[in-house]
């Protein structure tokens, strides 16, 4: 093993003495015995992927599971259809006899919904308040989101703002988390593979651009993970940019002109197609993303779908509700 992996165990690892293993079959980092007295913050480092707590006095409490399903949200009704409600539908079918409840993180869109369309969906304070009113002892937290980047934070502040209310609490991981770490599986690869399947025939002038959100957290550092995977994965002239990180589409610009690109597709690597689809990505104002395009001298098509109308998306996004799912009835 190479110097950095073993200062690596070192670092995370605590003794099987005290109680406490990796949060996840994914986190493959190995218990070291050397470490004798691991201290909270350790403990809470070494807690990696699906996340799981129990709470100590409440052992007593008949168990009664629900899933919680994190997402942004959407106030554009169709695309929300397509791809939030297909999704959470789905992992409803994967679990006909659990209660699954959407909860939204933004209130924003919240509000607006409730105003447009007279539907209120809660935010997740408000489904875990409710579900331990209503007598919920175990939750299973799934998310929506494609990285674990800003949202994902927010998901995590919920689980563990909440996780000592509840019995048992469970937290899964974004659509691509882990990146083919050693002895770990390779969400990014994966997910590319399910995103490729609503490419386009490309000849040899035509480029497609993947339009990501972009994130003013560290986790930005994807989206070159996600560059590096599609380039090693032999797809050509296909380019991540994002709406607000990097790389941004001026970045990317100067590549096509490199590869003599001629024609490029537009579309978003996102769950929903929504404003920054339609309107950033696609919309006909100077400054979107196809007219800048287009006043650069190419030709431009859009694809105005959410990543959520993808089906084999859909399947791993139940595959990762999933995974929070297994963690929960683990040592039921």
């Amino acid at each position: 093993m190479k110097n950095w992996k073993k200062m690596l165990a070192a670092s995370l690892a605590v003794t099987a003495c005290l109680g406490f293993a990796p949060q996840a079959t994914e986190a493959a980092y190995t218990l070291n015995p050397e470490v004798k007295d691991a201290t909270p913050a350790l403990k809470e480092a070494a807690q990696i992927g699906v996340l799981k707590h129990e709470t100590p006095e409440l052992q007593n409490e008949a168990n009664k599971d629900a899933i919680v399903v994190m997402s942004f949200g959407t106030t554009f009704k169709d695309t929300r259809q397509k791809t939030i409600d297909a999704t959470v539908d789905a992992i409803k079918k994967a679990h006909p006899d659990v209660k699954v409840v959407t909860a939204f993180t933004s209130h924003i869109i919240i509000d607006r919904i409730q105003a447009k369309e007279g539907i209120k969906y809660p935010t997740p304070e408000e489904a875990m308040k409710e579900l331990k009113d209503d007598g919920y002892s175990r939750i299973a937290i799934a998310t929506l989101d494609v990285i674990p980047g800003m949202e994902y934070a927010y998901d995590k502040a919920v689980y563990d703002n909440y996780k000592n209310q509840f019995k048992k609490m469970t937290l899964g991981t974004s659509l691509m988390y882990w990146q083919g770490q050693e002895d770990q599986a390779d969400d990014v690869t994966e997910t590319i593979n399910a995103l490729k399947s609503q490419f386009p025939k490309q000849g040899k002038d035509d480029a497609i651009l993947i339009m990501a959100h972009g994130t003013p957290q560290v986790s930005n550092a994807y989206y070159s993970v996600i560059q590096a995977k599609i380039n090693e994965m032999g797809l050509k002239n296909v380019f991540v940019y994002t709406v607000e990180g990097w790389p941004s589409l001026e970045t990317v610009m100067p590549k096509l002109k490199a590869a003599g690109i001629k024609h490029v597709t537009l579309m978003p690597m996102m769950m929903v197609a929504g404003d920054h689809a339609n309107n950033d990505m696609a919309g006909s104002d100077p400054d979107s993303h196809k007219s800048q395009l287009e006043a650069a001298g190419y030709k431009v098509d859009a694809y105005i779908h959410g990543i959520g109308e993808n089906k084999q998306i859909r399947d791993l996004y139940v595959k990762r509700a999933n995974d929070a799912w297994d963690a929960l009835e683990a040592d039921k």
